[in-house]
């Protein structure tokens, strides 16, 4: 996999802790060129929020929490039954756990990552929390894309390029759940199986009430 590793990119410094660093192996590991692009991505794109916003934060938390948020989408870390948000989130956990990290911090990049695709939730929570889920919403539907200038744009893009992201997402996407659909169930990405599986049948929340075992 050809990727760069910078330090710093859009006066953003990227972390090279032990931690950051391992994680970072696991991505390159297991993930793919375009998943650690659009990691790396939110990453700065969630930072440059904070600064904006002056949210304080922990950087190498964050940073871990982008590096795991969407390898619950590999074969190494995908459950047969789980969300991929969850297996990205149980993922980071254990990760975190075998470096003795407190019980909280294990907590707060499990909800950065479970919640990363929950819309009028995530944004509600801690600074971590709703910032990664900033992140994500500029790179995947550019969210707040007026806010980020051309240099930083430009800059960002240079060092982890997009290569036509818009037409690949989608599909990479799909290739995570495609073998368990029903976990997209109330959840926006119901709209990725519906693109990609011609007359996909979502499980309906009104049937669910209506064909309940209850009598009445």
């Amino acid at each position: 996999m050809s990727v760069n590793r910078m330090k710093e990119v859009a006066g953003i410094t990227i972390p090279d802790s032990k931690i950051a660093t391992e994680a970072t192996e696991l991505l390159l590991e297991h993930g793919t060129e375009f998943i650690y692009n659009h990691s790396l991505r939110v990453f700065l794109f969630s930072s440059l929020n904070a600064k904006r916003g002056n949210k304080t934060h922990d950087s190498e938390l964050l940073y871990v929490a982008s590096v795991f948020h969407d390898l619950g989408l590999v074969s190494h870390y995908s459950s047969p039954d789980l969300r991929f948000e969850v297996d990205g989130a149980n993922a980071a956990r254990d990760f975190l756990k075998g470096h003795g990290i407190a019980q909280d911090k294990l907590q707060l990049v499990w909800d950065t990552i479970a919640l990363h695709t929950t819309i009028g939730i995530a944004e509600h929570k801690e600074n971590e929390v709703a910032l990664m889920y900033s992140g994500v919403g500029l790179d995947v539907m550019g969210e707040g894309y007026e806010n980020l200038s051309t240099e930083h744009r430009e800059e960002i893009i240079k060092a982890f390029p997009r290569n036509d992201f818009k037409k690949k997402i989608i599909p990479a996407f799909f290739s995570g759940f495609e073998h368990k659909t029903e976990t997209t169930f109330g959840n926006i990405k119901a709209d990725v199986c519906a693109f990609m599986i011609p007359n996909f049948e979502r499980k309906n929340f009104c049937d669910c009430i209506l064909h309940s075992p209850w009598s009445e």
